[in-house]
């Protein structure tokens, strides 16, 4: 159920106990600790003993107190301040993983001194959004991370033009009903209480069961009538993701998000992830796969150059740079799936970076899902978990979560998320900005562009969701 829960306790405590076990020391070396204070003494009269344990502990907790106020000077107080920040440092590289929530407005634009979530929600309203399809496509979409829902507890959620309501009911299993109450619209995402596999509403008590919406129980009435549900959305609770299905259609799961073998059996070893909102249409994010012409260009410059496009391409870092190449195809046995095959590696001078050297093979597995499967010749077997759900008709919540084999360590497994972030955060600037183009001026290397889009338009139905106006939706 809870995949990533054991990777993800912050062992913030580390730092307080070796602050404790020093400050310790320091007093216990002394040798006034092993004399015998008044103090020892007032509690071998309220609680004699013969020698016994408790005894003994009483006086050396007496002693050691005693002896703490006199040594407690102000030079030790900040010899125990330095080392707890800096053991807290050294946990946070070793143990703790690399979790990093840019919110909405935080990265991809030019600010100019101005705040951040004005100037993002201004270009989202100014913004050409063009000839867009439709904004909500038919898939499986992640809600929630496995870790971020407890048992018992409830959560409201907004995604997919719609309110909803995900619980974990007391079995432990996920469920996904909509969030208004039918009997006079009370939100069971706020307030609402798990009551075995149903959720109560925090109105008037009506218990809704998860798994078909019916409503199991209401307190002032004898009989239940069966026109008396709620809608519940099919989930699956895969990869550490409980993830959604949306269909315009109402027509059930024809495919579903395979799971991982290594996430399952604990082989590969989770290490953090990356959220960030995305103001664009959901197909501009897959479409980069496709766009293998856009590596050669934006992602070649060298991390160090950062993620602003303004100056990225400074002659300081014209000495080394990334090296790609790559291609994409649909899957010839399961259609709801694109593959991308990528190589990667750094050259310095002309000259290949050892140990930069990496392939790649991503499955976009319809039109929210992808897994990137990484095999270095040194590090072994990483998986990148990419989800993408849209929040508005055109801004999507865009999170990565990494896997690797247990031969690499933390540290190493961080760089690795730094790296993509970086790289992300340069698409981000473009999506931010960019305006959707249903017919786009192609060359001939750009074909591959064309086969994504005529592969992705499966996911579009005769009544899925159309973007209506460019200030629909709310201020973030």
């Amino acid at each position: 159920m809870n995949i990533m829960a054991n990777y993800r306790h912050r062992l913030i405590w580390v730092p307080s106990v070796v602050g404790i076990i020093v400050l310790a020391i320091i007093v216990g070396t002394s040798s006034e600790l092993h004399a015998t204070s008044g103090i020892t003494e007032q509690f071998r009269i309220l609680y004699p003993g013969n020698g016994t344990r408790f005894d003994f502990v009483l006086q050396y907790v007496s002693d050691f107190a005693f002896v703490l106020a006199e040594k407690l000077t102000l030079y030790n107080v900040i010899l125990c301040g330095v080392l707890f920040l800096a053991t807290y440092f050294i946990q946070r590289q070793l143990f703790t993983p690399y979790e990093l929530v840019r919110n909405f407005g935080d990265v991809g634009y030019i600010t100019d001194g101005r705040n951040k979530k004005e100037v993002a929600n201004e270009i989202r309203k100014r913004r050409r959004a063009g000839d867009v399809p439709p904004v909500y496509p038919n898939g499986w979409f992640s809600v929630l991370r496995s870790w971020e829902l407890k048992q018992g507890e409830v959560k409201y959620v907004s995604a997919l033009g719609t309110e909803l309501a995900v619980y974990r009911g007391e079995n432990g299993q996920a469920y996904i009903v909509d969030a208004y109450c039918p009997h006079l619209g009370a939100n069971l995402g706020v307030g609402g209480i798990v009551k075995g596999d149903c959720i109560e509403c925090p109105f008037h008590g009506w218990i809704f069961r998860g798994s078909d919406g019916k409503c199991v129980d209401i307190p002032y009435t004898q009989k239940v009538p069966s026109f008396a549900k709620t809608k519940a959305w099919k989930c699956v609770e895969v990869n550490g993701e409980i993830m959604l299905w949306f269909h315009a259609e109402g027509e059930e799961p024809d495919w579903f998000p395979p799971e991982i073998e290594g996430i399952k059996n604990g082989e590969l070893k989770y290490h953090g992830f990356t959220e960030h909102y995305v103001n664009a249409h959901i197909e501009e994010i897959p479409e980069n796969g496709a766009d293998v012409a856009h590596l050669y260009h934006l992602h070649t410059p060298f991390l160090a150059a950062g993620r602003d496009l303004r100056y990225q391409f400074t002659w300081v870092w014209q000495w080394i740079k990334h090296v790609w190449d790559g291609g994409w195809t649909q899957d010839e046995d399961n259609k709801h799936i694109g593959i991308l095959t990528l190589d990667h590696s750094i050259a310095a001078f002309g000259r290949t970076v050892p140990l930069t050297t990496l392939r790649a093979r991503a499955h976009q597995i319809g039109p929210g899902l992808c897994h990137l499967n990484i095999d270095h010749s040194a590090f072994g077997y990483s998986v990148l978990v990419q989800t993408v759900t849209p929040v508005e008709p055109l801004v999507q919540k865009l999170v990565h979560c990494i896997y690797t084999n247990r031969r690499v360590p933390r540290p190493l497994a961080k760089i690795f998320m730094w790296v993509e972030r970086v790289q992300i955060e340069r698409d981000l600037m473009i999506w931010n900005h960019k305006m959707f183009l249903s017919k786009p001026l192609l060359m001939k290397e750009d074909s591959t562009i064309n086969k994504h889009r005529k592969w992705y338009s499966q996911f579009y139905s005769k009544n899925s969701p159309r973007y209506t106006s460019r200030k629909e939706g709310m201020d973030w």
